[in-house]
């Protein structure tokens, strides 16, 4: 698949999870549905791979790596995620995750001695602009401080996240064992994490919830993951953090269709811009 394919498909099954999200609160701790959707997707992965006769073992030093990967990217940071839309608005969510492109150019200077190239850099705080303008109406609401304190959670877990993922992919890791195995260190360490806070691992056999589960399982763990990692590999962290930033315009798009969102000015025009950042980031000469 090309880059652009990779992107939009990210981008679009992303952009849609927050509704299956939303079916997964309330009669079951964020916890146990964490936990749930990362057990089942990595048991899905290391089917796929027995199943193509794809090599599982990796040296102790790589496993090392694969757990503060699944740690990163497939707990705290989605335990961060349900427990801040518990408490605010999903527009801040949103918000705070369009920070991750920058942070990750951040990152990859920091850690690898990436050059930040200005074009990446313009795209980004264009990205971010856009963002906030299109949820300025939110932003002005009093937000919950424990509520921005695991935005910022998240937003940082995902950003160490992918510099782990970089890593990873520089010592060649393979991508669906790296992803099988993360996500099985990953729903390892929510287990841990609902067991220790008391909480229990109740089931809710109704069919949005099963539903719902399934999709964040087969789409936005899975698909979504894959076409993620596979696009880290080929144009590099701080571009394809971008992703983080045109999900929640699609996703505003969505709640228009479906849930009646009226647009302001300031919406349409943070939408323009964004879209700017996208063609900069994405393009291939300046």
């Amino acid at each position: 698949m090309s880059n652009l394919q990779l992107f939009a498909g990210a981008v679009a099954i992303w952009s849609t999870t927050w509704i299956a999200i939303t079916f997964q609160l309330g009669k079951v701790a964020p916890e146990a549905s964490v936990f749930y959707r990362f057990a089942l997707a990595s048991l899905a992965l290391f089917a796929w791979c027995l199943a193509r006769g794809l090599p599982l073992r990796f040296p102790l030093r790589a496993h090392a790596w694969l757990v503060l990967f699944g740690m990163l990217t497939f707990s705290v940071n989605y335990l961060c995620v349900y427990y801040a839309e518990e408490r605010v608005v999903s527009g801040l969510v949103a918000v705070g995750s369009s920070a991750t492109p920058l942070l990750a150019m951040l990152g990859m200077r920091l850690f690898f001695g990436a050059p930040m190239a200005g074009r990446v850099a313009l795209a980004s705080a264009l990205g971010i602009l856009g963002v906030v303008l299109v949820f300025v109406p939110e932003v002005q609401r009093a937000p919950s401080w424990a509520g921005v304190a695991f935005i910022a959670g998240g937003v940082l877990s995902a950003t160490l996240g992918s510099m782990v993922a970089h890593r990873n992919q520089e010592a060649h890791l393979p991508l669906w064992q790296t992803m099988a195995w993360g996500m099985l260190y990953g729903s390892a360490t929510t287990l841990a994490f609902t067991l220790a806070g008391g909480k229990e691992l109740t089931f809710d056999a109704s069919v949005t919830y099963v539903a719902s589960l399934a999709y964040l399982v087969a789409f936005g763990s899975i698909l979504a993951f894959a076409s993620w990692l596979t696009l880290l590999k080929r144009i590099g962290a701080a571009r394809a953090g971008y992703v983080g930033v045109m999900v929640p315009v699609l996703a505003l798009l969505i709640s228009a269709a479906f849930e009646g969102f009226r647009f302001h000015w300031l919406t349409l025009a943070g939408i323009a811009i964004t879209v700017a950042g996208n063609a900069i980031v994405l393009g291939k000469s300046r």
